[in-house]
């Protein structure tokens, strides 16, 4: 199985890990195109002025511009704590056991602008980066990755088997799309019974499903399985297609 989530602009500061080493991240096939874009922000971070608008941050948000100047240098910490907001709290990464830890390695990636996606327990620094940043003289981010980190995903996917999960929001789908993958969209029932997909909040349902993926003993095999886990965590799973399964709120 493998569970892909999406990243989160936040990130929890600090960490005890030794400064990061590309190659050592999950997907090593996709290096070259991590330290280009490693190498491109950190020169960017050289001019604060440039770096705030390429990254659509106000003014005082020059901290994190100074983050990214020292992304080869800066401690590490595994990457899922390393993001922080709805979603990752959620799934309780600083309530995990280590056998839970170890599954999360096995099982979860996280999209990620500058790495394409790590696993869960890979060190990384705190960065900032989005899929809708464009640095200077380069096209968008999905034309950099998606050439490289589809067939990386696929790959991947097809070395673990059973299912792929993406729980990935829309720019972080567009940066390497999964074909065949589960979709887990979110909707509300309305007064009248009519559905609304939820927005902001869709973050914590599906990090509420991704908690209940680590800490399974056994992996779900299939959309059913997939269902009655979900029920299991307390959510209205709803199977709406081959490959799709609606977590519907009531």
């Amino acid at each position: 199985m493998l569970v892909l989530l999406p990243p989160s602009e936040t990130k929890a500061p600090g960490g005890d890990g030794d400064p990061l080493r590309p190659a050592e991240l999950a997907l090593p096939e996709l290096t070259d195109v991590r330290e280009a874009l490693l190498g491109e922000l950190i020169d960017l971070s050289a001019d604060p002025e440039a770096a705030l608008a390429a990254l659509k941050l106000r003014p005082t948000m020059l901290a994190e511009v100074e983050r990214n100047a020292g992304l080869t240098t800066a401690p590490t910490m595994r990457a899922l704590k390393r993001y922080t907001g709805v979603l990752f709290d959620a799934v309780d990464a600083g309530a995990l056991t280590d056998a839970q830890w170890a599954r999360a390695g096995e099982r979860v990636m996280i999209g990620s602008a500058l790495f394409g996606a790590v696993a869960a327990d890979d060190p990384i620094p705190a960065y900032r980066l989005s899929a809708g940043s464009r640095l200077p003289g380069r096209g968008t981010l999905a034309r950099l990755w998606k050439p490289a980190l589809t067939p990386a995903l696929v790959a991947e996917a097809a070395r673990r088997g059973g299912l792929t999960i993406d729980l990935r929001s829309g720019a972080y789908l567009g940066l390497g799309p999964v074909p065949g993958a589960v979709t887990v969209p979110v909707q509300s029932v309305q007064p009248d019974g009519t559905r609304k997909v939820v927005s902001h909040f869709n973050k914590h349902y599906k990090g509420v499903l991704a908690g209940a993926l680590i800490r399974a003993e056994n992996p779900p095999h299939d959309l059913a399985a997939l269902a009655e886990l979900a029920a299991t965590a307390g959510l209205e799973p709803e199977i709406s297609g081959e490959t799709e399964l609606t977590l519907v709120v009531r």
